[in-house]
């Protein structure tokens, strides 16, 4: 390849016995020798190993352009993007064209003119595979002109020519891509009447543009991408467009907890300096990605829309962002993160779903709420004994010390406590800790108090304990006491 970067002439490339592939070939030969050296096709693309990817892996064999059919934060873009790494490093173009011209196969007016007039001699360029990728949001202000050209008075004028002269005219992104990869996100959002000017270029490679007689065989892996609700909310693939998609593949959300965790983990945005002050345990990362989960199956929110992965990696990020501003508030220099932490993230949960009716005469933040209780527990019961369960055989019951306790006790658990002042709290609680120690026998000790405080929310779930939200922080109490006792003003029972 670095004798080949030296080539600066189309003669001396003729003579390399350098040899043009189209863009398809030669993403499918990369293809080819990934596949046989077992090397990963995409590295930061995670949870699709045995559906998406195999899926795009034969569209590339078999040569075809592809449509990503999914909901939101599916990773669509970053599979797009990520298909860059199938190009060859450089190939060569004609310097000084618009449509960056094949040496060895011209094609436009301009390439054959500078041809003819310097022979062996045109000077060559060589292309770098991160100049022949070009992304296009679709959007309902899209024209034919944007996408494929238009005649251009402009450069008419400038350069004395007739309008009848092909010299004139402005070609668009689609062409300008030719030779490289070219992505439409969200398909369906443009207009049917601009959907119809990519039927030739998908089918027979061509453009035609106003009534020139231009016949130009572009080369282009397209790469579209589109949101199933779009097809009912804001627009549609036209059928015959879609007749011209050879492959459509469909996307989906991490199926496990653990690959969702790996994605957040890969995209969250913490700085060096956030992760020496502020530890977040594996418990409290997993909490994280089940809010997201919840949310992909609540009532209150609109499962057509989709819930993304980003809501996932926000709350990750506001709940590494909870714990440090406690510690930067109390001068200490580590923070462990609490369950009480979790609400924190209620801003990166609201922004993230689109609620129906029910969710709407909720309220967001109330559906956040609803979300983050129903994530404690379901993960209660994972590790603790069912409280309901327990009450109806009238089993020895391990919560009844802690109930009892509430019987005569408040305890606040507040969002800025120091790690003494939150300690000290928890271990008021007769019999909390020895209930935490034996159902998490391998935490460490600040682990430990976390574990204790999920407890506490946990037992709120199971109608064991009440909770009140304060404006600081949450109140936790007896079940019967607070329904007889009135609530002061700022405060809201769960």
């Amino acid at each position: 390849m670095e004798a080949l970067l030296k080539i600066s002439t189309i003669g001396e490339l003729e003579k390399s016995g350098y040899q043009s592939k189209n863009i398809k070939d030669e993403l499918r030969d990369n293809l080819v020798k990934k596949l046989q050296n077992k090397e990963p096709l995409f590295t930061k693309v995670l949870g699709y190993d045995n559906t998406v990817i195999p899926d795009i892996e034969r569209a590339i064999l078999a040569r075809h352009n592809i449509n990503l059919l999914g909901l939101r934060g599916q990773a669509k873009t970053s599979i797009a993007r990520g298909l860059v790494d199938l190009l060859d490093a450089y190939i060569p173009a004609i310097e000084g064209t618009e449509l960056n011209d094949d040496p060895l196969n011209p094609m436009s007016r301009q390439a054959l003119d500078l041809i003819a007039k310097h022979g062996d001699k045109t000077p060559i360029r060589w292309m770098h595979r991160s100049e022949r990728y070009t992304e296009k949001l679709a959007t309902p202000d899209v024209t034919v002109a944007d996408l494929i050209g238009d005649v251009d008075p402009i450069k008419a004028a400038n350069l004395k020519l007739n309008y009848n002269d092909e010299r004139v005219i402005h070609f668009g992104l689609v062409p300008n891509a030719n030779r490289g990869i070219f992505v439409i996100n969200e398909l369906p959002d443009l207009q049917p009447r601009i959907q119809v000017a990519l039927f030739n270029i998908l089918q027979e490679g061509d453009i035609q543009i106003r009534g020139f007689k231009v016949r130009m065989p572009l080369d282009i892996q397209f790469i579209f991408t589109a949101n199933p609700e779009d097809y009912t909310n804001r627009g549609a693939i036209i059928t015959p467009l879609k007749d011209r998609i050879q492959s459509q593949i469909i996307t989906h959300y991490p199926k496990s907890i653990e690959v969702s965790k790996q994605i957040t983990q890969q995209e969250a945005r913490i700085k060096t300096d956030q992760r020496n002050r502020v530890y977040v345990s594996e418990f409290l990362k997993d909490l994280v990605e089940q809010i997201s989960f919840e949310a992909r199956q609540s009532e209150f929110i609109d499962q057509k829309s989709g819930v993304s992965a980003r809501l996932s990696i926000s709350a990750y990020e506001n709940l590494v962002s909870a714990a440090e501003r406690r510690a930067l508030t109390n001068n200490e220099k580590l923070a462990t993160t609490r369950i009480s932490d979790l609400y924190g993230v209620i801003p990166a949960i609201t922004g993230k779903v689109e609620l129906v009716y029910e969710g709407e005469q909720e309220g967001a933040i109330n559906v956040a709420y609803n979300l983050i209780g129903k994530t404690i527990k379901r993960f209660f019961l994972q590790f603790l004994p069912n409280p309901e369960t327990i009450k109806r055989r009238k089993d020895k019951n391990p919560y009844e010390p802690i109930v009892n306790w509430f019987a005569n006790n408040e305890l606040q658990v507040l969002f800025n406590a120091t790690e003494k002042v939150y300690k000290q709290e928890l271990n008021k609680v007769d019999g909390l800790k020895a209930l935490a120690k034996k159902y998490a026998p391998l935490a460490s000790e600040d682990e430990l108090y976390t574990f204790m405080e999920f407890i506490l929310h946990g037992l709120v779930e199971f109608s064991q304990l009440s909770k009140n939200a304060l404006e600081t922080g949450f109140d936790f109490k007896d079940l019967l006491n607070s329904v007889f006792s009135s609530r002061g003003g700022g405060e809201e029972e769960y």
